[in-house]
């Protein structure tokens, strides 16, 4: 929309002329283009804090203590310093702006885990309206716990989980969610997912999902666990089958036991059962009426069901829910679209399907499922709604060797991990590039890199931005320990924290302010 790069001019411009309809934001979110940040403090003086992220609203930084005990939330602080001059750029900061308070105020530090147990400091997820948080702590991961009804095999347990949803307006833990020897994978928040007020927790160890319902009064309700049932008269109905049963013949076990702990209901089957889950028996059903239905002739049918069901019906019945990255090579992957209302298997994909590829590449966003309430999260750039996003995922596709290895690459990405990409417009393609090898909205520690991070224009290719100078300001860098470095964006102001910390050595915070 903008003719001129000065923002007097867009300014201006913005005054009398109208976007497109439905472009507003994407136009107004031009103007990062003339505020970028353009300082850089060295070494801030800061508490050795594990910074986690910024919300979404950028109203929060959280952190974490360094013994992975205490959540403590800071506000951002802005603006702090000013320059009246004609040429700030040559003006130095003053001297208070290297302290860390100049920039946060601490609203709280809450104390979350007990003595056995530590906060993960990689799970976070915000309620943007409600402001929120949900965290995770654990005791220490087991792998020889004795094997256990109902639980996989091969699946570590943990002896406590528990979640807690704090208001991170003054620290209070509104309420709380325990999952004893089980197993979530909390590590960027890959256990769980949360899409407005419900909230989804995937138990590995017992194959359970557990949906819950987040309250306005901060309760977490629980709403439904779809496994080994799927709808809520499941149990009761297999119960009173098994009573009946047991009123033919009593001398035969009841099939059907319940375990039952902290109150969560693990359903168990026992050795003699002929009964799948739930989820099981409906995914079988599935695959068995599409491999039907795609021969029509009556004589070879029998025959395609033995080549394409029958063949492979062990290896359907042995799969398992894991929703974890993992090398596609090895295992066998496959993906489940299930409605939880009706109950019914939607679709069914191996991960080297190319009509699952087409929906990636085609629907991205619609795999993130953002809250309809978040205001920034709704622009992240994907290939599905950036042409440049587009481009890039189009040029490695042809450089790859191997078709199906590149759709299984691809595809080890979904299910997409909630609240996992910054929102921040730096990261906008539209408006700017920069190398993804270095630095992406998503939400990873990296290698640090010894060479500055470059932002170019992409509206005039050749003009740079700003850039983000991870290593130290003399320019020296120790080349034998690892460092690993992680960017924290805000959502809409221009400041960023990159965070670089050597293993076993103190956190160091490079600020870069506007």
């Amino acid at each position: 929309m903008f003719r001129s790069s000065n923002v007097a001019a867009r300014v201006f411009e913005r005054q009398i002329l109208t976007p497109r309809p439905g472009a507003s934001v994407n136009v107004v979110r031009q103007f990062y283009e003339n505020m970028c940040p353009s300082y850089t403090i060295y070494d801030i003086d800061c508490p050795d804090h594990s910074f986690r992220k910024f919300t979404d609203d950028g109203q929060y930084l959280v952190s974490f203590s360094r013994n992975h005990q205490d959540l403590i939330i800071y506000r951002p602080t802005w603006l702090s310093f000013s320059c009246k001059e004609e040429d700030c750029d040559s003006h130095d900061l003053p001297p208070k702006a290297k302290k860390f308070d100049s920039f946060f105020t601490q609203i709280c530090c809450v104390p979350l885990a007990s003595t056995n147990e530590f906060i993960c400091k990689d799970f976070f997820l915000y309620l943007e309206n409600l402001q929120f948080g949900l965290f995770a702590t654990s005791t220490a991961q087991s792998h020889d716990t004795p094997a256990t009804e109902g639980a996989i095999h091969g699946v570590p347990s943990i002896e406590k989980i528990t979640f807690y949803l704090v208001r991170l307006e003054d620290g209070m833990v509104l309420d709380e969610k325990a999952f004893c020897n089980d197993f979530v994978n909390l590590p960027h928040s890959m256990g769980a997912f949360l899409y407005e007020d419900l909230l989804c927790i995937v138990s590995l160890r017992y194959q359970i999902i557990h949906i819950l319902q987040i309250r306005d009064s901060g309760n977490l309700v629980e709403v439904r666990n779809i496994g080994a049932f799927c709808r809520e008269d499941d149990q009761l109905f297999l119960h009173s089958h098994a009573q009946c049963i047991g009123t033919v013949d009593k001398t035969k076990p009841d099939e059907l036991s319940t375990q039952v702990a902290n109150g969560i209901q693990h359903p168990q089957v026992t050795q003699g059962s002929s009964f799948l889950s739930g989820m099981k028996q409906r995914l079988l059903s599935f695959i068995f009426r599409k491999t039907w239905n795609e021969e029509a002739d009556q004589t070879l049918r029998v025959q395609h069901l033995k080549k394409k069901f029958y063949f492979h019906f062990q290896d359907y019945v042995d799969l398992i829910i894991w929703k974890v990255s993992r090398s596609t090579d090895q295992h066998l992957a496959f993906f489940v679209v299930y409605n939880m209302e009706t109950t019914e298997i939607v679709s069914f994909y191996q991960n080297s399907s190319e009509e699952m590829y087409s929906l990636f590449e085609q629907f991205c966003d619609h795999f993130h499922a953002n809250s309809r309430s978040s205001f920034h999260a709704n622009f992240i750039s994907s290939h599905s709604n950036n042409i440049h996003a587009l481009d890039q995922l189009c040029s490695i596709k042809t450089k790859a060797s191997n078709a199906s290895q590149f759709v299984k690459k691809m595809m080890t990405s979904l299910p997409y991990t909630c609240q996992s990409q910054s929102p921040s417009p730096y990261f906008d393609l539209s408006l700017f590039r920069y190398d993804e090898k270095l630095i992406s909205a998503t939400d990873r520690h990296r290698h640090a890199s010894e060479h500055p991070i470059k932002f170019i224009s992409r509206r005039q290719p050749n003009v740079l931005k700003f850039k983000i100078k991870p290593g130290p300001e003399a320019g020296g860098w120790d080349a034998r320990p690892k460092r690993i470095s992680s960017f924290l964006f805000h959502p809409f102001l221009p400041l960023a924290l990159s965070v670089q910390q050597t293993l076993m050595q103190p956190t160091v915070l490079l600020p870069s302010p506007l």
